[in-house]
């Protein structure tokens, strides 16, 4: 059995070098910008070399993982171990020069993930938790919100890319939460959000139709720092709501 410890030192040690790519793309006037599935899906330069990087270094560390990651795919992804990777996740931020973008990176262990790290470079802020092991930012344990009162809540969500073609686009949602909340933020990467979450910077989270490299870290780093997370869509993709355990019902009863 493969030290959990050892994944995570690895994966900051990938994450770190990834930020640094990022960073040096970053609000650079040469950055390419190209589209996916559409306008609202977007990809750059900096995606693509991040993700060489991460996948590079599995390849050379753990050559029997399997890996899922957002621009390449599937690669042998059935195998007992895999590494899930969003080398980008806030591309359209990262694209607009705008600093809330992050390095998502989880190990998963018969398709659960035990060991998650979130790192946002320009941030500075570095995420990581493993399975049973509490979470951290910046080394320093890090805990969920108290929160019982949905008006002094602060929530965050996200719109999704098939936003503009399917009515189930989180507009009836967040019609009927902002007006019971303090205020609700939209940073535009869901590995953060979450994260967020879990440190108690944010007291709730949901979002339609993600991918699995949008929340393989990020859940676990909510979980491990207390808060719950429930899955609130059966056929949009990762469908999901995090929350501290005191908004947890209130949540449910409005996105459910």
């Amino acid at each position: 059995m493969l030290s959990c410890e050892f994944l995570l030192s690895s994966a900051i040690e990938m994450a770190r070098a990834a930020g640094d790519v990022q960073l040096e793309y970053f609000r650079s006037k040469s950055l390419t910008i190209g589209i996916k599935q559409n306008e609202s899906d977007v990809v750059t330069a900096a995606d693509k070399a991040s993700e060489k990087l991460i996948i590079d270094c599995i390849h050379e560390k753990f050559p029997e993982h399997g890996i899922i990651s957002e621009e390449s795919g599937p690669d042998h992804s059935e195998r007992e171990w895999r590494w899930v990777i969003d080398p980008l996740d806030g591309t359209t931020n990262f694209s607009q020069g705008l600093p809330v973008f992050s390095v998502s990176i989880a190990v998963e262990h018969n398709g659960e993930s035990v060991v998650g790290v979130v790192y946002a470079p320009y941030l500075g802020e570095l995420f990581h938790a493993i399975k049973g092991g509490g979470a951290f930012l910046n080394g320093k344990p890090i805990c969920c919100s108290s929160k019982q009162r949905m008006s002094e809540a602060v929530v965050a969500t996200g719109m999704p890319y098939d936003k503009m073609s399917n009515p189930d686009n989180n507009l009836r949602e967040v019609a009927k939460i902002a007006p019971l909340v303090r205020g609700i933020r939209r940073y535009g990467s869901a590995a953060i959000d979450l994260s967020y979450v879990g440190a108690g910077f944010l007291d709730a989270y949901w979002e339609l139709n993600l991918n699995r490299w949008d929340v393989a870290a990020g859940c676990l780093i909510a979980k491990e720092a207390g808060a719950e997370i429930y899955n609130i869509r059966e056929n949009r993709n990762f469908s999901i709501m995090a929350a501290c355990p005191g908004l947890v019902e209130d949540m449910k009863r409005l996105l459910l």
